[in-house]
């Protein structure tokens, strides 16, 4: 059975992890005068204690027997224990009152959502605020570890594709070499970070401001110290195409980067999904730029500016906003719509389905199609030049259909909420999908502060279920899982 203690101890680190990186927006609140030190520090102590204390009374227990069973719940415990404790200080600080809007807050920071409750950004105090985005940089850097290091353990998503191209693990129990890919992982994360707040703060962006918003685009999170969000610098094109940059590097699978550190920029370019990747979103953000100009009139270059930075915040699910794509004509509105169900490539900080389930589900089509002009043949999906395991194909299958089913059944709840059907679906896939703005009444305007407090708890599970890819949270509500 499962081994608990091994689970309480991993929880028990996470939290002290937690408690630690509390205290890192402290200097901001000394420097700005803002009156949430007492409450960040008390957040910090409640959450040392108590994980100190989980720790502590397992500390005999060896991490060493973390097997499958104790690695889905390590990770679906992991991202709720930390919004438990990581809401504290949004409510300890009366930065966001009701601790059901807290826990939405900092779920979906830690998701890597960009869902917000907030109406009054630019008045939180700077510590907290500073939390809010380090929520995000923490969410993001965790699910870069997890899709390419612990998931294939966990035998989810077919990320097994891709882990053969980092030194990771292959035994059954978390091997020692994630540790490695980690350490890998973390030194390109914290790179693009520096790079990125540096070229902003060349843009005449304040330090605090190109941090935070630094840890948002890297963890395609959205959260944004401006209440506009980045519509605040529409007069300042510098920082939008650097941050529309940035999203880019961030929605592309990491191993991309760490061969294109190694200088194997052949290994970067063979990778058809990086290739599907690049021209959809060029793709994309042309067809739009037309329609803006046609429909809209708009110069040229705003055109291309506002369309390219509106589909990369779609497709790589960062959720920034630099323009009202609801007053777009409908056909412009579609697509964005059906960006909302692509998501980012496999191995990087985006949400969604992922660009690489899509590539396969077509290749699988047109493998369909060959098949039955000839039957006898065996004709494999291929993917950079190799066979896709039949085992991988059916689980992409599996996912996408569960996921669209999610979707459905996740929709229909919230109408019964009480949101209309375009807010509901907007809502849904906004949360499934870790993206941030949906449509309707939670659209790039407005935000999810008029959401009743059971949908918030409801929307809540499905920026978790979407971020660690359905399996890893779903097989816990099956009796299989919880039997000898």
């Amino acid at each position: 059975m499962i081994n608990s203690k091994v689970v309480i101890n991993v929880l028990g680190l996470l939290l002290i992890i937690n408690g630690v990186l509390m205290l890192v927006g402290l200097p901001f609140s000394w420097y700005y005068g803002s009156n949430d030190i007492l409450p960040i520090l008390t957040a910090s102590a409640i959450t040392l204690i108590f994980g100190g204390a989980c720790w502590g009374i397992t500390f005999n227990s060896n991490r060493a027997d973390i097997g499958k069973r104790e690695g889905y719940l390590i990770v679906t415990l992991g991202w709720v224990t930390m919004s438990l404790f990581g809401a504290l200080p949004f409510v300890f600080s009366g930065a966001i009152p009701s601790y059901t809007d807290a826990f939405f807050e900092t779920m979906s920071g830690y998701t890597t959502t960009g869902a917000s409750v907030l109406n009054n950004i630019e008045q939180i105090p700077k510590g907290v605020l500073f939390w809010r985005s380090m929520t995000h940089w923490i969410g993001g850097m965790g699910i870069i570890v997890l899709s390419l290091a612990i998931l294939p353990i966990l035998g989810i998503g077919g990320m097994q594709l891709f882990v053969a191209e980092v030194p990771g693990p292959t035994a059954d129990k978390i091997h020692p070499r994630v540790k490695e890919t980690a350490k890998r992982l973390w030194f390109i994360y914290f790179l693009l970070t520096v790079i990125e707040t540096i070229l902003l703060m060349l843009g005449d962006m304040p330090l605090y401001d190109a941090i935070n918003h630094s840890f948002a685009t890297m963890a395609t999170g959205g959260f944004s110290t401006k209440q506009a969000s980045i519509a605040y610098y529409n007069d300042q094109p510098y920082i939008q195409y650097v941050i529309m940059l940035f999203m880019y590097f961030a929605g592309a699978n990491f191993a991309m980067h760490y061969f294109a550190l190694k200088r194997r920029f052949d290994r970067v370019w063979h990778s058809e999904e990086f290739r599907f990747y690049t021209f959809s979103v060029i793709a994309v953000g042309l067809i739009h730029t037309v329609g803006l100009i046609l429909n809209d009139g708009l110069h040229p270059e705003r055109a291309f500016r506002d369309s390219m930075f509106t589909t990369l915040t779609i497709v790589t699910t960062t959720g920034f906003v630099t323009a009202d794509y609801e007053t777009w004509a409908i056909p412009l509105l579609f697509i964005v719509f059906m960006l909302m169900f692509t998501g980012g490539s496999a191995g990087s900080t985006a949400g969604g389905i992922k660009v690489v389930r899509l590539l396969l589900i077509i290749k699988n089509s047109l493998v369909e199609l060959k098949r039955l002009l000839h039957p006898r043949a065996i004709i494999p999906v291929r993917l950079d030049g190799r066979a896709v395991p039949a085992n991988i194909m059916t689980n992409i299958l599996a996912f996408s259909i569960l996921y669209m089913l999610v979707f459905v059944i996740a929709s229909l709840i919230m109408t019964g909420i009480g949101l209309d059907f375009i807010s509901a679906i907007g809502a849904t896939i906004a949360c499934l999908g870790n993206i941030g703005p949906g449509l309707g009444s939670v659209g790039p305007t407005a935000n999810f502060a008029h959401i009743p407090g059971l949908g918030k708890w409801f929307l809540s599970f499905l920026m978790l279920l979407g971020r660690l890819e359905l399996f890893t949270v779903l097989i816990l509500f099956t009796p299989t899982y919880w039997r000898r």
